[in-house]
Order: C-alpha cells, then structure tokens, then sequence
C-alpha cells in the first residue's frame, strides 16, 4: 500500500468516527439533557513514510488522526412544564442516581416516584440524596422541590437531591442510557443551578447536525471512490507491467 492510500485511511477512519458521533448526537436531539458531543483532530506526522513523488529532500507524510469527542456542556434550551416534579439543571451541574454499576450522574431532571416510593428519573435510575434513595409516599400528595433541591410532600421535607458539580466536563464518560460516570470523584454543589417546573432540552441542533452528517458522508462516499480508483489504476498498471511480451 503506497502513501496516498494510508493518508486516504487514517482519514476514512476519523471520517467513519465522526459519523458515529454525528449519528448518535441526532439520535439524541429530543432525549431531555442529552450533551452532545464533538470530534477532535489532529495531524501526525510519520517520520519513515516518504513521498514518492518530491524530487529533492523527502518529506514526513502527514496523517490524520482522531483525538476523540469532546463533549459539548452547554446548557440546552429550557422546556417550560409547570409540573413541580420536574427541574431543569443549569450550568456544571449533574444530578446523582444509583444503578447497578454504583453511582452515576445525569441531567435528567423529570423525575417521579415508582411503586416503591422511590423517586426516579423518566430512564428509571433512582435518583440519590444526601442518605441514599430518597422515599416519598405516593399518598402525600405530589412532590415539591425547591431551587436548593429540597424534596417536600404533604408531610413536609423528606429529602434532599445529591447534586454534584463537574469543573471539567473532559472527567465524564458517556456509559449510555443518559447518564455520565466520572474520573475523579465529583464534590457536592454549594450553589446548585436548578429551574424548578422545567427540563433541560438536549443541546443537540438537529439542523446543523443533520448538514454536518450529510457533509461528512459525501466527503467520505468522495474519498472512498477516489481511493477505488487509485487501487484500479495500480492494479492496472502492474497488471500490463507483469504482460510478457508475446
């Protein structure tokens, strides 16, 4: 495989990553605090690969290479509900569920209880106070959360939402299921930023994402019949070289 075609692979790689980002940002654009994210690129230079076609001092080829997706932490557009239940978190802060897995971190602020009075998220995760589970008696009454989150029923508090903040978001991992784990241990939030009766929207712009898909995906049809061809004109050329003159 000659140079021009490793150049042509390191970029179909990148281009086949970032349509899998592209994709599944899209997929996401009406998951409530879904935080889309981006691809990073950069250039490597491979020192023992040469051109072949510089006449004079050879040349350090230059490839492509990924440097991951980003995420992209700015806070989506608000979705007025009216429903107490539901709050929207601004900013750098995460709230706190319980899974299988241990403690884990979302955005997902449309928050019920379940048959067990736990409260929980719409994605079911149960949702985690400064004790563990917070536990609220479906009978008293319809919950109530303040910009602090404090959780109040008919009987008065019974909780306290573990809402953590998150300095840097290159710390999370997306672990599906939209939720986050983290790096480092995450430190409670002394000024959480909560819009009670609201949700988070995903930040996700399906128009600008969908251009940029179909951008992406011509660029990379173009580069792979390009690629095609110049295997065709190789073959071709070692196919006549190879002809044993009758």
């Amino acid at each position: 495989m000659d140079n021009a075609q490793l150049v042509g692979h390191s970029r179909l790689h990148v281009l086949q990553q970032q349509l899998d980002v592209l994709a599944n940002n899209i997929a996401n654009a009406a998951t409530t605090g879904f935080k889309g994210r981006g691809m990073q690129f950069g250039e490597y230079l491979m020192p023992q690969a040469k051109t072949n076609a510089y006449r004079g001092d050879a040349r350090s080829i230059s490839f492509v290479v990924d440097r991951g997706a980003a995420l992209d932490f700015t806070d989506g557009p608000l979705e007025r509900t009216g429903n107490s239940n539901d709050i929207a978190l601004r900013g750098s802060t995460l709230l706190a569920v319980k899974t299988k897995a241990g403690e884990r971190y979302t955005r997902n602020g449309s928050l019920a209880t379940n048959d067990k009075g736990e409260i929980v998220t719409s994605d079911g995760h149960v949702v985690l106070g400064a004790g563990g589970p917070i536990i609220a008696d479906p009978a008293d009454g319809p919950l109530e959360i303040t910009t602090d989150g404090t959780v109040s029923n008919r009987s008065g508090p019974v909780g306290k939402l573990k809402l953590v903040d998150v300095p840097d978001p290159s710390q999370l991992t997306n672990i599906g299921a939209n939720l986050f784990s983290a790096s480092k241990p995450l430190s409670a939030s002394k000024t959480p930023e909560i819009v009670v009766g609201a949700l988070e929207k995903s930040n996700v712009q399906p128009v600008l994402a969908m251009s940029r898909l179909l951008e992406v995906t011509r660029a990379y049809s173009a580069l792979a019949n390009a690629m095609q061809r110049l295997g065709d004109t190789q073959k071709g050329a070692l196919e006549r070289l190879a002809t044993v003159p009758s």
